[in-house]
């Protein structure tokens, strides 16, 4: 059993849909405080109104992750309001798909903002705050897509994910004087609103294509971040964990048809 998180504070970007509020919800029923970091109010006031429906503590703040202001005014606002931050699950991410042929130069740096730079600037924005503290924690959600696999119209997706991982590895170095430990988790197919709008053939296919023949939860997603966020995870830092129920495993579909 890990130790309890009751009462901490959790600054949890992209967490009003998908992924980001599966972490959420978990974080708050484990007693944390939790702030929503998102760009829409109704998505973001509907995971409050959840939250606080559950008898958990949460509060949301409208945000740019991208932009540095922002995000600066957000970490701000949280150690106000929950008075400190121990806990960064910076989990903002979009995946517009398009292959290269029709991506544009913006349509790159959209998603490299929102996914990649956005992690390091809502890392930035906490150090004075784990500093203060005299510890903290960091959980990014990165992804199969890009570190292990690749999917036509996710080469800026993979890139960013890809990026994120090797930005934990010199972060991990330089938050340890803050006795700050930075982890990622790296989902495979999650059902999440997002991923349901690509179709049933694809969810079937997916669903297919893993070992143990379903897509995940946004729980299975929570409950890594969870861990990595746990004193249990205190000497743990600058490390990657992948929960895709399998899905990388197999040479080939045919490899699956041998269980």
């Amino acid at each position: 059993m890990l130790t309890s998180i009751s009462g901490k504070s959790v600054i949890i970007t992209g967490g009003s849909k998908g992924i980001g509020k599966g972490i959420a919800k978990v974080f708050a029923s484990k007693g944390t405080k939790v702030m929503i970091a998102a760009r829409t109010e109704k998505d973001a006031a509907a995971t409050v109104d959840e939250i606080k429906a559950a008898g958990g503590t949460a509060d949301m703040f409208l945000c740019d992750v991208s932009d540095f202001d922002q995000v600066s005014a957000l970490a701000d606002y949280t150690a106000k309001t929950f008075d400190g931050i121990d806990i960064l699950c910076a989990n903002a991410g979009i995946f517009p798909q398009v292959k290269m042929v029709d991506m544009t130069a913006d349509d790159w740096d959209q998603v490299m903002s929102t996914n990649l730079k956005s992690s390091f600037l809502c890392v930035k924005a906490c150090i004075p705050y784990f500093e203060k503290l005299g510890k903290g924690r960091v959980v990014i959600t990165s992804s199969i897509t890009g570190p292990v696999t690749g999917y036509p119209g996710w080469s800026h997706y993979g890139a960013s994910k890809a990026g994120q991982l090797g930005f934990i590895k010199t972060a991990a170095m330089e938050l340890s004087r803050y006795n700050t430990t930075i982890n990622a988790v790296m989902p495979g197919n999650i059902m999440t609103e997002g991923l349901a709008d690509l179709g049933e053939d694809y969810l079937s296919s997916m669903a297919n294509s893993i070992p143990l023949k379903r897509l995940g939860s946004v729980e299975d997603i929570a409950n890594a971040a969870l861990f990595f966020a746990s004193d249990e995870a205190a000497y743990i830092t600058g490390q990657q964990i992948v929960v895709d129920g399998g899905q990388i495993l197999p040479e080939s579909l045919e490899a699956l048809e041998e269980i």
